[in-house]
């Protein structure tokens, strides 16, 4: 297809829009790389790969392609032995990831989704890679304690380590000896080791190795030599940590390499899906259609709009070609929509054949081309002296060079910028030759001959866009089979021309030519008063169906409701005979035991519970509370149950036209239909209040800002620290504390697997000194 129709027909526009759906970078690649397809059986299947996107969409509610980055350049590096960055690793942890949740979501028993289903089943899942790397790294910066056996011990050593040289320093500090030649009694870090701030004056009462010095000079942070070998101890266990982790970074990479051009093929599947899905997507937003599709060229648009137009603006037009006649010719005034009418039958096609639903009306049928040539916009040039004839006719020539009886033709005011006989002339016969090989074609004009030679030339057809001469605006209606109409004395007189002008620019005109234009002029009138009356007929029809539809509606919601309370008087009925079987049951047996010992008192104790038993089941049986009618309305301030919820509240708002009002349940609030409401009798006062204040202190206890697991399991931790993050979403806390030790640090791991899914966080860190360190991890929440 020749790039100048894709760009003068702002299909590289569609591209753009359908881009911004892509979930990657891939899949955005391939939606700016998209091109119309010549055969007949790739555009069907492109076009039921985008209508099964548009099911599945439909079907879950959202998009089912995960966010993927291309990993390919990793992917080469591991497959030559190279070690990845841990942030290389869950990049391909994450395309892993996308691939298995994917191919989980759409292989699977649909059958009206074989497509898709086919390209999903090509995934391949590798569970224990993603699984080894996501477990052995927990962010771009921390590795896990349990990606390997020996780092867990190096950091257990590590720990201790650190421990005894910060209590040592912390003794210094604070000390008698050496408190006094301290800037602050506190311990610092300066190059990775633990250090004091001594006073510079004091720098022969503190033996030591000086790490740095404040920028005044006035402090000079020492390591003591008391603690020099602690802090080599420490430094030496660091270098072994670094060290375990280049090895477990390059064993994860050596796996990630054995299996890089699997990845590779999955991230390609991936990006096609992904382009896949934003077919549906554009389509879905657009409320296009699947449209029928043939290769005789036969063109029918129902209700076409156009998709780079406003849908609040855009007017539908109902085109047609190619079936009874080849050739359109498109008249009317300018500014009525001709370029629009022209622009929405080539972009309607191209979008077809690239496999892109059209925002048309069901119907719709498009046909396949080898090339839609494009002849719209002025682009004379002048680095090559041409006028606008000159860039048209040169377009044109090309254009007859290379047409074909399976090409598509468009062409904006052929023959205009020249003298209009000699331009009507060779518009003429350029459409007539190309109606003569049945090349399908549309031109716009304001050639009054080019309208005559449509009416009686076999294979042409004449089309109009409306103007409203009394408010001197288009309505970009198009008609087909009548021609349209100058509108310029009319035109001319409503912006204040004056008459006589007009009258004596009619006297220039031949007979002919008025009684053309009159033909034409009373066609117009005759088939907008036929549009108008059906319209009414339309409508009237449209809403006689709305008022049976509802009444059906309305039919099948009363027989539900019927049989929905028939079935549960039915449920109740069993459980009271099956409660009442049960008693007697139960009754028979004592009395035989009864009977046996002889023993009246407790004969009389079973009469009395037996009585009992007999008043909860009758109790059972009267009719329910819950079913009294709904009110017809209320009012601020009445007490009202929920009965779908059982749940008490009071009305805040009164009823609005949808028959909804706001609610106040303890300290919620939401909305529910009066239909939904049982209006409530005024309790005693006494009662109310206890009621109320009970509630209240229900709904208000305070909520810890810490939460201790500590001698949990990992199980018990986990289902605590996700019922306290709860409560604390659900009492406005943004930061909370969650205390799980230092140990060996499983409880600390696990818990931060788990705080990477839960979708009320928003981030979290280890404690600092003074907060509890490792031993603790700080969460802030959304």
């Amino acid at each position: 297809m020749n790039e100048r129709a894709l760009r003068v027909l702002e299909f590289t526009k569609i591209r753009e829009q359908l881009c911004s759906y892509a979930q990657s970078g891939a899949g955005g690649a391939l939606c700016l790389a998209l091109t119309p397809l010549e055969a007949l059986s790739d555009v069907e299947t492109a076009l039921s790969e985008t209508e099964e996107a548009v099911v599945i969409l439909t079907y879950q509610g959202g998009n089912p392609m995960h966010a993927f980055e291309n990993v390919d350049e990793y992917l080469q590096l591991a497959k030559k032995g190279s070690t990845l960055s841990p942030k290389a690793l869950l990049m391909v942890a994450d395309n892993l990831h996308a691939a298995r949740s994917v191919r989980s979501a759409l292989v699977t028993e649909r059958e009206n989704t074989p497509l898709i289903t086919a390209r999903a089943s090509l995934l391949q899942p590798l569970r224990s890679v993603e699984q080894d790397i996501t477990d052995a790294i927990i962010s771009e910066e921390e590795i896990s304690d349990h990606a390997s056996p020996a780092l867990m011990d190096i950091r257990r050593h590590i720990r201790q380590a650190n421990d005894r040289v910060r209590e040592k320093l912390n003794s210094m500090a604070h000390g008698s000896a050496f408190s006094k030649y301290l800037m602050e009694p506190i311990v610092t870090v300066r190059n990775g080791r633990y250090v004091l701030p001594v006073k510079a004056e004091h720098r022969g009462s503190v033996p030591g190795l000086v790490h740095d010095q404040s920028s005044s000079g006035a402090t000079l942070f020492i390591e003591p030599l008391a603690v020099v070998e602690l802090g080599n101890e420490l430094k030496e266990w660091r270098i072994k940590e670094q060290a375990e982790i280049e090895r477990i970074l390059s064993a994860l990479s050596a796996q990630v390499g054995d299996y890089a051009d699997l990845i590779s093929r999955n991230s390609e599947i991936l990006s096609v899906l992904d382009f896949i899905f934003a077919k549906g997507m554009l389509a879905r937003e657009t409320e296009s259609i699947l449209p029928k599709v043939n290769d005789q060229g036969r063109i029918r648009l129902v209700r076409a709009r156009h998709p780079l137009i406003d849908r609040d603006k855009v007017v539908p037009s109902t085109i047609w070609l190619g079936d009874s006649f080849t050739t359109l010719v498109i008249t009317g005034p300018n500014t009525g929509g001709k370029t629009v009418t022209l622009k929405t039958i080539g972009l309607m096609t191209l979008m077809a054949q690239s496999g892109l639903h059209i925002p048309c009306a069901l119907g719709t049928e498009v046909s396949t081309f080898e090339e839609v040539y494009a002849d719209i916009g002025d682009e004379q040039s002048i680095e090559q002296s041409l006028s606008t004839f000159s860039s048209h006719m040169t377009n044109i020539v090309s254009i007859m060079e290379n047409v074909t009886p399976r090409d598509l033709v468009l062409f904006d005011e052929l023959g205009a910028g020249t003298d209009p006989t000699e331009g009507a002339a060779l518009a003429q016969t350029i459409l007539s030759a190309l109606c003569k090989i049945h090349v399908r074609t549309a031109a716009t004009t304001h050639y009054s001959e080019l309208k005559a030679y449509a009416l009686t030339t076999p294979g042409v057809e004449n089309a109009s866009v409306e103007f409203d001469v009394s408010t001197l605006r288009p309505t970009y209606r198009l008609s087909i089979g009548v021609p349209g109409k100058s509108n310029a004395f009319e035109i001319s007189r409503r912006l204040g021309l004056p008459d006589y002008l007009i009258e004596n620019a009619k006297q220039l005109l031949s007979h002919d030519e008025v009684r053309f234009e009159d033909v034409i002029a009373n066609a117009e009138y005759h088939r907008q008063v036929a549009e108008k009356e059906r319209a009414l007929a339309e409508e009237a029809r449209q809403e006689t169906v709305r008022l049976r539809s509802e009444a059906e509606k309305l039919y099948r919601d009363m027989e539900d409701k019927r049989l929905n309370a028939e079935r549960k008087a039915k449920e109740d009925a069993r459980r009271i005979l099956e409660k009442a079987r049960r008693e007697s049951e139960q009754v028979l047996n004592e009395l035989k035991k009864i009977k046996k010992n002889a023993q009246s008192g407790d004969a009389n104790a079973l009469r009395k519970r037996l009585e009992n038993s007999l008043d909860e089941m009758a109790e059972g049986l009267r009719p329910s509370q819950n079913m009294d009618e709904a009110p017809k309305t209320v009012k601020p301030g009445d007490e009202v149950e929920i009965t779908h919820l059982g749940v008490k509240a009071t009305v805040l708002t009164a009823p609005d036209s949808k028959g909804e009002v706001q609610l106040q349940a303890g300290i919620m609030k939401t909305k529910a239909n009066i239909a939904q409401l049982r209006l409530l009798k005024e309790q005693p006062k006494e009662k109310k209040k206890s009621h109320v204040t009970a509630n209240t202190n229900a709904m208000t206890r305070r909520i810890s800002l810490s939460c201790d697991v500590r001698g949990m399991n990992l199980e018990e931790a986990l289902v605590e620290v996700e019922r306290y993050l709860d409560e604390a979403v659900m009492s406005g806390l943004h930061e909370v504390t969650i205390v799980h030790g230092k140990g060996a640090g499983i409880l600390r791991s696990g818990i931060h697997q788990d705080l990477r899914h839960y979708r009320h966080v928003d981030s979290w860190r280890l404690g600092v000194y003074g907060e509890g360190e490792d031993g603790v991890t700080v969460v802030t929440l959304k």
